[in-house]
């Protein structure tokens, strides 16, 4: 049974299909006006004291341009209008000499503010088409890579997802857990390469995973599913010129049992926390990445290890293995790890995030996927 731990995540936080984080925002409309009227006194006490009025109050007629650059349409021509206002009531009110002058000012004036609030318009309509944009691949990513915390009846697993361009919400990193009737399996796996095609081998994956994970009694079986549908998305980019790739991936099967079963393609072994200990699961029994087992002979094998209560296994990406400091040193990821005691999911994976950012100096150098997976509560009870 499959249960998101949407009770975990606070509102803000909860995926909705309308991301308050993708809106149009604009300032308060009595800030606005705030903003406006104290602007307008300071020309106009500045122009009584220097006696260059005119001089001053053309300063005015560059104000709806600003407001064109941050308010909405409705603001921007109340801005516009309070300016026209302002350069009119010379003109009316206190005729002189410089009419001639006064009246440019205020064609100006009128002719700016048409011209501010027609780019206020443009400019929203196009943020609205960006907003939609986004709201649709923030869909996407919702369903290509489920929000973490997630709960089985078997694991916990919580994590963090940031792919290097913030802009295409999805990456080549990928990851994805489901519940089975043979116990839940986990994988975490990295395209080679960037871009979309990487993105549309992740889709791939990650679409094979699901589809295999229900369907295959056995952990290598659904490897070799997972490998099937990475020959079968290289055999269609060869058709379309696009070159070949190869996923490193890591699939993880955990049931009611201490023993738990991992195939490594040539992927970051996982991280056993115990009691203070680190250990590499694994190592030195990793296979060929995804896409390449026609290039060797020896057939992926399972590899088991002791996953006892209160333990945490850690998955990870090159981006947080291969982060690097201003020196060019790498993340030391065992080192960090050792002598963590009793620690919960989220505040390893919270505390591992800032310390790589505080390694790094805030540079993220690739995309970065990292996953803790401890028993389910009732199981580690």
């Amino acid at each position: 049974m499959f249960r998101p731990l949407r009770a975990a995540m606070s509102p803000a936080q909860a995926p909705t299909d309308h991301d308050d984080t993708t809106a149009i925002r604009t300032p308060a409309t009595r800030d606005v006006v705030l903003a406006t009227l104290a602007t307008t006194a300071v020309v106009i006490v500045l122009g009584l004291l220097t006696g260059t009025a005119v001089l001053l109050l053309g300063l005015l007629v560059f104000l709806p341009a600003f407001a064109a650059a941050l308010c909405s349409p409705r603001q921007t021509a109340l801005v516009s209008g309070w300016v026209s206002l302002v350069v009119v009531a010379p003109v009316v009110f206190q005729p002189g000499e410089r009419v001639l002058n006064r009246v440019i000012l205020t064609l100006f004036a009128v002719g700016f503010g048409a011209l501010a609030v027609y780019g206020a318009r443009v400019r929203v309509t196009r943020e609205g088409a960006l907003v939609r944009l986004r709201s649709t691949a923030a869909a996407m990513q919702r369903q290509i890579l489920r929000p973490l915390p997630l709960l089985t009846d078997d694991v916990l697993v919580d994590g963090v997802y940031e792919p290097l361009q913030e802009d295409k919400l999805v990456g080549g990193d990928i990851y994805d857990v489901a519940a089975t009737p043979w116990g839940t399996r986990v994988l975490i796996g990295d395209v080679q390469g960037k871009g979309l095609a990487a993105i549309g081998m992740a889709i791939d994956v990650v679409g094979a995973f699901r589809e295999a994970a229900h369907r295959e009694p056995t952990v290598t079986a659904l490897v070799d599913a997972l490998e099937a549908a990475v020959v079968r998305h290289n055999d269609y980019a060869g058709r379309r010129g696009e070159p070949e790739r190869f996923v490193t991936a890591l699939v993880l099967g955990v049931d009611a049992r201490t023993d738990t079963q991992v195939v490594g393609c040539g992927h970051i072994p996982p991280y056993l926390l115990h009691e203070g200990a680190v250990t590499a699961l694994g190592a030195g029994e990793e296979h060929v990445p995804l896409g390449l087992a026609d290039l060797v002979d020896e057939p992926r094998t399972v590899a088991w290890f002791a996953f006892p209560a209160g333990a945490t296994l850690l998955l990870c990406t090159d981006g947080l293995t291969e982060a690097r400091s201003r020196d060019g040193a790498f993340y030391p990821l065992e080192a960090r790890l050792r002598g963590r005691v009793d620690i919960t999911a989220g505040r390893l994976i919270g505390s591992l995030v800032d310390d790589v950012r505080n390694f790094t100096a805030g540079v993220q150098q690739d995309d970065l996927a990292v996953l803790a997976v401890r028993r389910a509560p009732h199981q580690a009870r």
